[in-house]
């Protein structure tokens, strides 16, 4: 997957009409002073990480995301958007973004029902640090914004739930009009079902025809650049965390048939196993290099039920032993700085 992120071509112009200097920003975020002058916004997640940082820093507002989310204006809607309130449901809107999402970079929208509730989650697939908490904001007030735009009348969270510290309480709950729950494990949209399934007067079949097929075209077309590999990676690195993931959660994740992701595999010259202990090996060496996590605690996120497996398999992989290997790692670190 590559790790390129498009970025609105309006942000610029709506961080003037919030007045925030675009400028400031993009010195701030260290990104070149003409992007937003650019056709096309493309930066890794890590620069736009910086960007929205930068963004929160130099406006100074603690709201500033959830107005930036909340502009509900047509001509900042993107075509994914414009194609969303076109669909039938609120339900479809998002199922429809998170199915094209993916042309906007390595970004995920996960929807979840339990019961009488419904999650909306947004995540970072390329992320090696904390998503900016004002990116949160933005994308939690702009799922609110598509809900209330498409039945004529605003949908509330039943809650929502941040993993941030306590902080701006009423901020949040004045705007979403619902209890917020802070530290805990996801940050997440809790909607009622019901809601979910309330109807869009904005559906329209003939205009959703002209646009999806295009949208389509273009899912197609990257995910056949990307190969099957990187794909199959990318959902597997999410899904390892305390279980090995089988053939047939990938397939589901990719909206395909185990059959088919097997023989697309074959095709391609690999096999399922030997992705699993590429994206194991991946995430091995990401967190012995970037934390200081126990070698237990290593082993049960790459899906190992002890310590000793996930050591024996390092060792395999690597001719080392992951306390070896990472420290080998840390003295070149040192050698080459001083």
């Amino acid at each position: 997957m590559t790790n390129r992120m498009r970025v609105s071509g309006t942000l610029g112009k709506r961080l003037k009409e919030s007045k925030v200097s675009p400028d400031a920003v993009l010195r701030q975020a260290g990104l070149p002073l003409g992007l937003f002058q650019q056709g096309k916004i493309l930066l890794t997640t890590e620069e736009m990480f910086a960007l929205y940082n930068a963004v929160e820093k130099i406006s100074g507002d603690p709201g500033i995301g959830l107005k930036l989310g909340s502009d509900e204006r047509p001509e900042h809607y993107s075509a994914i958007a414009i194609a969303a309130l076109y669909t039938r449901s609120f339900r479809d809107a998002m199922e429809r973004i998170a199915r094209y999402k993916r042309l906007t970079g390595p970004q995920e929208i996960r929807i979840a029902e339990r019961g009488k509730e419904c999650a909306v989650e947004f995540l970072w697939l390329l992320a090696e640090k904390p998503e900016p908490l004002m990116l949160i904001d933005m994308c939690f007030a702009w799922a609110v914004s598509v809900g209330g735009r498409g039945t004529g009348h605003r949908i509330n969270p039943l809650r929502v739930e941040f993993k941030r510290p306590t902080g701006n309480r009423r901020l949040y709950e004045s705007h979403f009009r619902c209890p917020v729950t802070f530290g805990a494990r996801h940050n997440r949209l809790i909607f009622r079902t019901e809601d979910m399934n309330q109807p869009f007067l904005t559906h329209n079949p003939e205009l959703l025809e002209l646009i999806a097929p295009q949208l389509d075209a273009e899912l197609r077309q990257q995910q056949a650049d990307d190969g099957i590999k990187p794909q199959v990676k990318t959902i597997l690195k999410k899904l390892l965390a305390g279980h090995r993931p089988r053939l047939e959660d990938v397939a589901r994740e990719l909206g395909t048939s185990a059959r088919t992701l097997q023989r697309r595999l074959l095709d391609e010259g690999m096999s399922f196993h030997s992705l699993v202990e590429e994206a194991r090996r991946e995430l091995a060496k990401h967190y012995l290099l970037q934390s200081s996590l126990e070698l237990n605690e290593t082993a049960y996120l790459l899906g190992y039920e002890d310590p000793n497996s996930f050591i024996r398999a390092f060792h395999r992989w690597e001719g080392a032993s992951p306390g070896e290997w990472r420290s080998t790692r840390a003295r070149n670190a040192t050698v080459s700085i001083n």
